[in-house]
């Protein structure tokens, strides 16, 4: 099998055959759904939500990496992420106290940063790899009324994408690629800002979030990550059982991703998203949402629109209509 996530089709299968829920799990595994909910009891006002991401296709930053992109998952519940876990495998080769050392400092500001507590994890020196490997574990919670599914998109709404793409593919091409493109000569400072991308315009959403959920009924939040935005949306048509129309001549890509991802050959629509934000609503929340987005400096546009029918998606140019297929594998394997 090729590098990157499992084939939807084999996932729904071992999901189906394999998964154990009881009558707690509110959400479980399911395409599309990136975080689980645990109902505590009913007693307490808030669910438990719980996430497990992985960091592999980078090193550098690796720790803030694993804190944002594990937040993200919790983010989109419309709830607080509280707790952080992390198992860091470190090769065995060119692993030591000062790599060590640097790992833990990005998480432990990471966290600070988002007011996260980091509160365990396992770390070992492993066999057989040649880069670190961060497997991030994030628990949070919300009031159980405010609860955000990726499946609860409604036919009618609008579909947003927040921000544009590919914040994080851009980051990650510039570091892995850094002397190649100075080879080639691009000038240092562009490749520093295509660099520091991860903050700046971010590859965080919790703030965005937060705004939506306070100024509007979302139905649908998804944070678009490996296989980019298609296949971002593709997850959100499969969990929610509704077609989308999308209209991709609106998608915002930054110009740095533009210039990068045609270096290397990317469809920066297929590369992973980090960053990004998709959430559906109902027209008449929109007017509201927009001014909060607005006062708050986030950009925004909308893309498409949800309606009845099979799960997938329709790329609407004009009066024409063409499904778009999940692609099988993000664009970003390209450069590795």
């Amino acid at each position: 099998m090729k590098s990157g996530k499992l084939p939807i089709d084999l996932l729904k299968k071992v999901l189906k055959r394999y998964s154990i829920v009881d009558p707690t799990v509110i959400v479980g595994p399911k395409i599309g759904e990136d975080a689980a909910v645990i109902d505590p009891g009913k007693k307490s006002k808030h669910y438990w939500v719980v996430t497990s991401d992985p960091i592999t296709f980078t090193t550098d930053e690796i720790g803030y990496y694993g804190v944002v992109v594990n937040i993200n998952d919790i983010a989109t519940r419309g709830a607080t992420p509280k707790y952080f876990l992390a198992t860091l495998l470190f090769p065995e080769k060119g692993s030591d106290q000062k790599i060590v050392n640097k790992t833990f400092r990005q998480i432990h500001d990471a966290c600070r940063r988002f007011n996260v507590s980091f509160v365990g994890g396992h770390t070992e020196i492993t066999p057989g790899l040649d880069r670190i490997i961060l497997s991030g574990h994030m628990i949070g919670e919300v009031k159980k009324e405010n609860l955000v599914k990726t499946s609860g998109a409604r036919a009618g709404d609008l579909l947003l994408m927040v921000k544009g793409v590919c914040i994080e593919g851009t980051s990650i091409i510039a570091r892995e690629k850094g002397k190649e493109l100075l080879a080639k000569g691009f000038h240092p400072s562009f490749i520093k800002r295509a660099k520091s991308f991860i903050f700046n315009p971010g590859i965080d959403v919790l703030k965005a979030t937060q705004i939506a959920c306070r100024h509007a009924s979302i139905h649908s939040m998804h944070d678009p990550t490996e296989g980019g935005l298609i296949n971002g949306i593709v997850e959100m048509a499969i969990a929610s059982e509704k077609e989308f129309e999308v209209d991709l001549e609106k998608v915002f890509v930054y110009e740095e991703s533009r210039i990068l991802c045609g270096e290397f050959g990317i469809n920066p629509l297929g590369t992973i998203a980090s960053g990004s934000l998709l959430l559906t609503l109902s027209p008449k929340d929109l007017p509201a949402l927009q001014k909060a987005f607005q006062r708050a400096s986030i950009p925004f546009q909308v893309i498409g629109r949800v309606k009845r029918g099979p799960a997938r998606i329709l790329r609407v140019d004009g009066k024409r209509k063409k499904e778009l297929k999940p692609l099988p594998r993000d664009e970003i394997l390209k450069i590795f």
